[in-house]
């Protein structure tokens, strides 16, 4: 602890004393809220809270069990085959999280037999369900097609190492939207390398979900390519406002899933105001494209904003604006400084990113009004001043 603190790269937990929105109450001080994944603002939207309100008063507080004993409720089964519908898929099923959605299925679908190969800044969820795979893993640079088509072609023509038999299976694993960048993978060019070999396509998106695409559909419809993705895996948590994540594809995946994947089927299932809350949001994001249409409108003023200030924001295609610093103290400094000006946006430090690559990472929402962008913008333009990282 120590040393992480002398590197500084010791991260406090910040404590909130309000609702999460646009504005929250952080240390007694209101603040402009630019570090929440709420992208629609749907955490607070009154026909969420209705549902979740109205899933306790007859469901009561929690499932009871997990779902392959007592803990599947009819609203589970409901709210699977409309993510289904929505996604463009055959079938979906809901986890705990979007962590334990990728912790569950890389396992379950790769063994000894099999490879996976895997974008370099991929999130730590994938990193970590390939380990727990007895898979061979190897990792392309960073949105490299030509570099993954490469490994591709090498797996496909030598095969296993030491054995030089063919590859059982081969997985292409690669986020939809990177969440400490903010730029869109390079899906159709991805598709087209994995398609080459016969390979398998498995897409993160997590921070497409509710961002990109019809309603938010995500990154596969944002390029139009249902049905040449194999897997797609999703959260609840974040645009959709309330809690999970998913894994949608083929039925016999999903029923391979709630045969082997071990946070399945070793974890408590969604209780009903969680389940509820979701199947709302995806009407919500149905009957309110305006939601998503204001989301862009901040995000590219936002962007543009900073652009001209002067500050770094890197490759961002996304309503995940980074900016960009490099040294972890800095970061921490300048994140210090925006909540003495009224603005709550949190330092992302190593071993999130890079050791070199520290940075303030800020997401505008649908939720946030003019006022609120002004006022954030003013709070970076002064500390961009202050800590010398933009002009006069």
């Amino acid at each position: 602890m120590a040393a992480l603190r002398s590197q500084h790269l010791y991260r406090g937990l910040r404590i909130l004393s309000s609702a999460q929105g646009p504005v929250v109450e952080v240390d007694g001080r209101r603040l402009v809220n630019l570090s929440s994944n709420d992208y629609l603002g749907l955490t607070h939207h009154p026909r969420l809270r209705k549902a979740a309100v109205a899933a306790v008063e007859d469901f009561g507080v929690g499932s009871g069990a997990v779902r392959t004993i007592a803990g599947t409720l009819s609203m589970h089964e409901a709210l699977e085959a409309e993510l289904a519908e929505f996604k463009g898929v055959d079938a979906v099923l809901t986890f705990q999280s979007g962590f334990t959605a990728n912790t569950g299925l890389i396992p379950t679908i790769t063994g000894e037999a099999d490879l996976i190969v895997s974008d370099a800044l991929n999130h730590a969820s994938i990193i970590d369900g390939a380990r727990l795979s007895k898979a061979t893993r190897r990792v392309y640079p960073h949105a490299d097609v030509a570099a993954l088509q490469e490994v591709l072609d090498d797996a496909s023509a030598n095969g296993r190492p030491g054995t030089g038999e063919p590859y059982r299976l081969i997985l292409v694993a690669t986020d939809g939207v990177f969440s400490m960048d903010g730029d869109i993978a390079p899906l159709p060019t991805i598709v087209e390398a994995a398609e080459s070999v016969g390979a398998a396509l498995l897409v993160d998106d997590a921070h497409g979900s509710g961002v990109l695409g019809r309603d938010g559909r995500g990154t596969v419809d944002h390029f139009g390519l249902h049905r040449r993705v194999d897997i797609q895996v999703g959260t609840l948590s974040k645009a959709v406002g309330s809690l999970g994540g998913y894994v949608a594809g083929p039925t016999a995946l999903r029923e391979i899933l709630t045969q082997r994947a071990r946070p399945f089927l070793f974890s408590t299932s969604h209780p009903p105001a969680v389940v509820a809350a979701c199947r709302e949001a995806l009407r919500v994001m149905q009957e309110e494209p305006g939601l998503q249409a204001r989301l862009w409108a901040n995000t590219e003023r936002f962007k543009a904003e900073l652009a001209r200030l002067g500050f770094d924001t890197g490759r961002s295609a996304t309503p995940i604006t980074p900016v960009l610093m490099g040294d972890p103290e800095t970061a921490m400094r300048f994140s210090d400084r925006l909540t003495g000006a009224g603005v709550f946006a949190q330092p992302v430090v190593f071993p999130t990113v890079a050791m070199d690559k520290a940075r303030v990472r800020t997401i505008v929402t649908a939720a946030h009004t003019d006022d609120h962008l002004d006022s954030a913008l003013e709070a970076f333009a002064e500390v961009g001043r202050e800590l010398g990282l933009t002009g006069s």
